[in-house]
């Protein structure tokens, strides 16, 4: 461990002096010319890496919402004599690739370098020094930077955030330590990058020499900025206004069912008992929803191989929630346990005589692909065909929404999702686990189930008997 220890510390002196020789070259050409008096950025990353907090350190003041969002975010400022416009890129998942991420997110990401035009004279690209920075990560962050093109990279900074974690090591002995992975990134960033120590606001040397460096980096790409190929945008805009032609259309179709059905549900109370069964593969937010639904903790997040049974009083209804043990998302209900179907199939069975809707748990903040929606129809179809009349889909994360409707997420999905939705009768619903204290939701979601419970003439759902007493 000393001996490697050794040949770190020896690469990170080595590393140094490549930097300071590299900068005092760009230094020497650049004597005669002044600073910019505008800077643009644009500030790139996994979600939590720190950008917003990167933003405020920037700006040196808190203009930057620590909250996750799903929309790009401009601010400007006047700094070291400089006027500096700065754009927060929505966060990807830090474990999710491109092919992953939902569309939403990768059209903001092309979106970012339009919004300071010309364009940006910097990409600086957020990492946590405090983490480690493996393979996946690298790959994750390759494909995402990939869709501005190739030419990003020669405009793009690595900023190292946390940096108050690096104590008394500096930041080449950090980079020779973390190994090959955080080293390539480097070198596909031309050596340019950054240390951060967002607690410590009020030391300005640490943004007076990052402004330098974007400088360094603007002369480096002979006085340019970033401009993103136009036809790339001018396709994805194209794309953007269609989904949103479309998200209206739908949202106009969802109210005039909803009405059709309401005006037929005039003369009925609310039902005074709901019974619930929560669908879904692991990790999309049953247990969560189940919480939500009844407005405390009711369920273990811990994953569960048995059905949970639980019951509350929720807006003068007394409600039965079950929840169901999820399925490995990728895998086919072949490849699923015996035992897992088992307890799918008798999830229906414990709140007798049977659920009024089954609520189809989906995350708002991944992708919904192909083999995503044959993997679930695979498992809700053990339950037979006419489970689908009484299957809501719910949304969970619906705070990575942001101000985008659940309408443009699902037409900028593709099929795949709006196929789900068409089986299900369009009957959708978003849910925000971060905000138990906003029962409109909870009360919306019980109005739904009632709406589908009068679709199904005033019936619930029950399980073919053959299929259960198999």
């Amino acid at each position: 461990m000393k001996e490697r220890r050794r040949a770190e510390e020896e690469r990170a002196r080595e590393r140094m002096k490549r930097m300071k020789k590299q900068r005092d070259d760009i230094r020497s050409q650049m004597s005669d010319a002044q600073h910019l008096s505008e800077l643009r950025i644009v500030l790139m990353g996994y979600r939590d890496a720190g950008k917003s907090s990167a933003g405020n350190s920037i700006l040196g003041r808190e203009e930057f919402d620590l909250k996750t969002s799903a929309q790009c975010v401009r601010r400007h400022g006047e700094v070291a004599d400089r006027h500096i416009t700065v754009i927060e890129a929505p966060g990807w998942m830090i474990n999710y690739t491109v092919e992953k991420s939902p569309e939403l997110l990768k059209q903001e990401i092309l979106l970012s370098v339009s919004l300071c035009p010309p364009g940006p004279h910097a990409v600086l690209l957020i990492i946590r020094v405090d983490t480690r920075f493996k393979e996946t990560e690298r790959e994750v962050l390759q494909g995402h930077l990939d869709l501005l093109g190739e030419r990003v990279w020669s405009h793009t900074i690595v900023l190292f955030t946390c940096g108050d974690s690096l104590s008394d090591t500096s930041i080449e002995q950090y980079i020779e330590s973390e190994g090959q992975n955080l080293q390539w990134l480097v070198e596909k960033c031309g050596n340019r990058y950054h240390v951060l120590n967002n607690q410590n606001r009020s030391d300005h040397t640490q943004i007076k020499e990052l402004l330098e460096k974007i400088e360094e980096t603007v002369a480096q790409n002979n006085r340019c900025h970033f401009e993103i190929d136009r036809k790339i945008l001018q396709k994805m805009k194209e794309r953007r206004r269609a989904e949103e032609e479309r998200a209206k259309e739908r949202m106009k179709r969802m109210k005039k069912q909803k009405d059709n059905i309401r005006s037929q549900m005039s003369g009925t109370q609310h039902l005074s008992e709901l019974r619930i069964v929560l669908m879904g593969y692991r990790a999309a937010g049953k247990s969560s929803a189940g919480n939500s639904i009844l407005g405390r903790e009711e369920f273990d997040l811990k994953t569960s191989a048995q059905c949970v049974r639980r019951h509350g009083e929720v807006a003068d209804r007394h409600i039965t929630v079950i929840e169901a043990p999820g399925w490995m998302i990728n895998y086919t209900v072949e490849e699923s346990p015996e035992l897992l179907k088992q307890e799918i199939v008798l999830s229906v069975s414990l709140c007798p005589p049977g659920p009024h809707a089954v609520l189809l748990i989906i995350r708002v903040d991944t992708r919904f692909k192909e083999t995503e929606r044959e993997v679930l129809q695979g498992h809700l179809d053990l339950l037979g065909e006419r489970v689908w009349s009484h299957t809501i889909v719910l949304f969970t994360r619906g705070d990575s929404l942001s101000d985008t409707s659940i309408e443009q997420h699902i037409e900028s999905e593709g099929q795949d999702l709006q196929w789900l939705l068409d089986k299900c009768g369009n009957r959708y619903h978003v849910l925000n686990n971060q905000n138990r204290s906003d029962h409109t939701q909870i009360k919306q979601l019980l109005e739904k189930i009632e709406e589908t419970v009068a679709q199904n003439n005033d019936c619930h759902f029950e399980i073919d008997r053959k299929i259960l007493q198999e």
